[in-house]
């Protein structure tokens, strides 16, 4: 009797990357390399578009300096990314949502897990009584249910990880615009992350005015709902069983006779 291990499954599905789950979800810039091999990859989906966010113009490229003409004196502020991120709207909706999706994730595969189990052992138990066609046949529409369910729930795990995503590259794109924004309206010409900075003063800091435009600017992101295609392997179709063929049945396309 052929043996599975449903429990490779869960640690395949559990070890693809979640940056939800890491905690350290974007610097703007950061993944945009990462992202692009990425997409090469998987085919293309939808992407989350920001809720009520006004089009923004791109921001003029500013001359090269002349041959010995110096750079401009610097103007310094500092953004710390990661309060930015804890206070945003629209960054806590996607986490939670993303959050949401994986544990119903989860409790699906050990359902399908369990179910596959206790196949497993209804057909050891009855094995003793089964011909060796009607035990082939058993483990092969077993063998099809559990593949069928594991291309589900791979799937699943795949739309999820592209929605986290898409989803975080929609914010990363509004927060480089906001900090854009900002700087502009305090002449400030270099930004910094505050975890490079050791000490500053107060007025250099940036981020509760970013943070505060943010919220205005993309209160929240336009997820799309769980389609068809996340549905829990347990509610896919089976494989209808072959229908047999009694002695008395007439034959396909021939009526039967009437009196």
């Amino acid at each position: 009797m052929m043996r599975f291990a449903p429990a490779a499954l869960a640690t395949v599905l559990l070890a693809l990357p979640a940056a939800a789950q890491q905690g350290q979800w974007f610097v703007p810039g950061q993944q945009q390399g990462q992202q692009q091999g990425q997409q090469q990859q998987r085919p293309a989906q939808a992407p989350a578009r920001p809720a009520q966010a006004p089009a923004q113009r791109p921001a003029p490229t500013p001359p090269p300096l002349a041959p010995g003409q110096p750079p401009p004196a610097p103007v310094i502020g500092i953004v710390d990314v990661p309060e930015i991120q804890r206070v945003s709207s629209a960054f806590t909706q996607v986490r939670e949502e993303i959050e949401r999706r994986r544990g119903r994730l989860n409790e699906d595969l050990q359902r399908e897990q369990q179910r596959w189990r206790d196949e497993q052992q209804r057909l050891a138990t009855e094995r003793a009584s089964l011909t060796p066609e009607q035990l082939r046949t058993r483990e092969r529409d077993l063998q099809d249910r559990i593949t069928d369910s594991q291309r589900v729930l791979r799937e699943r795990a795949r739309d999820i990880e592209q929605l986290a995503q898409t989803a975080l590259r929609e914010i990363e794109q509004a927060l480089g615009i906001v900090i854009r924004q900002v700087a502009t309206s305090r002449n400030v010409n270099i930004v910094l992350p505050r975890p490079l900075v050791i000490f500053n003063e107060p007025p250099f800091d940036l981020t509760e005015e970013v943070a505060a435009q943010l919220n205005r600017m993309i209160p929240n992101v336009n997820l799309p709902t769980e389609g068809a295609g996340e549905a829990p392997a347990a509610q896919q179709p089976q494989r209808p069983a072959q229908p047999q063929r009694q002695g008395g049945a007439q034959p396909q396309g021939q009526q039967p006779r009437r009196n």
